[in-house]
């Protein structure tokens, strides 16, 4: 398991509100996506975003990594405009895994983990001991030492997901934005992934992720974030937001919210047209 790999971090002073959107509204062309949207992501927890299909959730995250440039409202980083910020300073400061990365042809996984450290160069300041010393720790932390000399494009999902995961974790941050870590992966490789994300934010790492699954974001998060139609619908803990009332409201589904009989989280059941909910 990664979960012996993995090295503490320090918490610091900036810990405090380390990311947020003020007033955000960010659109594609002339259709607004999100309209005047506030958020703070809680420090040293894992937050996951989730909501029906278009309602915000990978702009919402693109726009709190600078990829999209909200129309209007402003994105904070460690107290100042993200916008005004250089690139190399914004990733020092965190690590994005989009939803689905592709590496060059042929590139090894231990030369992709090495471009996490590019942030860190410069014509004064050239590869080193050092930054090799971090690749190495990073490929460990994810359990993929062993395959440094493997072509990425030879990896299954499961394993790529953990290459590209420890491609941001050689960056150096310790806030990770994560879009869909799960996409085209079967439930125990998801397991496997969401296991290491765990470990990361456990090492104290704070972690922002979007989620389809409902079940798997509830049982690995400690803040939700439900959308709909570019708002925030709620937030909080799992088991403070997650009920059949906001389900129904947020994804037009009919559940039943019952404990999950192997941790302290909600469980959803969906009920189908077919089946008969008993009282």
């Amino acid at each position: 398991m990664a979960a012996q790999y993995i090295t503490e971090i320090e918490p610091t002073v900036e810990d405090a509100a380390r990311l947020a959107a003020r007033g955000v509204s960010v659109g594609y062309g002339s259709r607004t996506v999100i309209d005047d949207l506030d958020v703070s992501i809680p420090p040293g927890v894992i937050t996951t975003i989730i909501g029906p299909n278009g309602c915000g959730k990978s702009t919402l995250l693109r726009t709190l990594t600078r990829l999209l440039k909200p129309v209007s409202g402003s994105v904070v980083l460690d107290g100042q405009d993200i916008v005004k910020l250089k690139t190399r300073e914004v990733a020092k400061k965190l690590g994005l895994l989009p939803q689905t990365p592709v590496a060059p042809e042929g590139l090894t996984v231990a030369d992709l983990v090495a471009r996490g450290r590019h942030p860190h160069q410069s014509w004064l300041r050239q590869w080193s001991s050092d930054d090799a010393g971090v690749v190495e720790r990073a490929l460990a932390m994810t359990g993929v030492s062993d395959l440094a000399d493997r072509p990425v494009d030879s990896l299954s999902g499961g394993q790529r997901q953990r290459v590209w995961i420890s491609m941001t974790l050689a960056q150096g941050t310790d806030l990770l934005l994560l879009d869909e870590p799960t996409t085209y992966l079967d439930l125990a490789h998801a397991i496997d992934v969401l296991d290491l994300v765990d470990d990361l934010h456990e090492s104290g790492r704070t972690v922002v992720m979007v989620l389809h699954d409902l079940n798997l974001a509830t049982r690995y998060s400690d803040n939700l974030i439900v959308m709909k139609a570019g708002a925030i619908l709620a937030q909080g803990h799992p088991r403070e937001v997650i009920t059949a009332d906001l389900l129904q409201e947020a994804f037009g589904l009919r559940a039943r919210v019952v404990d999950d009989p192997v941790g302290d989280r909600p469980l959803i059941v969906p009920i189908g047209r077919t089946h008969v909910q008993l009282d």
